[in-house]
């Protein structure tokens, strides 16, 4: 079962590329390539759906090439997959929860079940960004600065401000940071001060709630490209 190409719904400009689903698909970039090939040339904005598939930025980065080769300018991924999402924004794509059917992957929703929010941009003195999912940050959280979340927290950047995970009461929520030196945390019904210790460098670190208490620790590796 090969992509599907077709003109964006809702008389929005540009085109729209249906990924097969995940178990149906041996060699992505075949399907892709098959699908392309037999469109007319064409020219414009393209937008991947790409549902459940977890696409890395180098997966991305073949499909943005394989678009340019048929006309066509990915701008745009939305799915169902953190890991897609996270990507498609690291390499500043626009990244957006699809609206079909729910995913089995827990790791594309926040803690609650709501959509993962993907922030572009440094969070300064007096901003507050929050979700009814989780949300990434792609910048730093500046002292004077709030993030907040019904889910997991998650800063690709330095945490100087204040952050709160599972504001609703979700205990397995998270904050994650590239740095981690906040001015305070919070997971759930929980408060603890930042350490006062600079972050091992390269060394990414987590806060999570432990017998009711936040503790931190070096993030896994695998956090958050899945769940």
């Amino acid at each position: 079962m090969a992509a599907e190409l077709i003109p964006a719904p809702g008389g929005c400009p540009g085109h729209l590329l249906r990924l097969p689903p995940l178990e149906a698909a041996a060699d992505l970039l075949e399907e892709v390539r098959y699908g392309l090939a037999g469109a007319a040339p064409l020219q414009g904005r393209l937008t991947l759906e790409s549902g459940d598939w977890p696409l890395d930025t180098g997966m991305l980065r073949q499909l943005i090439a394989l678009a340019r080769q048929g006309g066509l300018e990915l701008v745009a991924v939305r799915g169902r997959c953190r890991t897609s999402l996270v990507a498609a924004a690291a390499l500043g794509l626009e990244s957006g929860w699809s609206a079909e059917e729910e995913s089995n992957d827990e790791g594309g929703r926040g803690s609650e079940g709501g959509p993962l929010l993907v922030h572009h941009g440094t969070l300064r003195s007096g901003d507050h960004l929050q979700s009814d999912g989780s949300v990434l940050l792609l910048g730093d959280v500046n002292p004077g600065a709030r993030i907040s979340a019904d889910g997991h927290v998650l800063v690709w950047g330095r945490l100087r401000g204040v952050a709160h995970a599972g504001r609703r009461g979700d205990g397995a929520a998270r904050i994650v940071a590239l740095q981690l030196q906040p001015l305070q945390l919070r997971i759930a019904g929980a408060v603890a001060r930042g350490p006062e210790e600079k972050p091992p460098p390269g060394l990414a670190e987590e806060a999570r709630l432990v017998e009711g208490e936040i503790q931190i620790e070096a993030a896994s590796p695998l956090w958050p490209l899945s769940g």
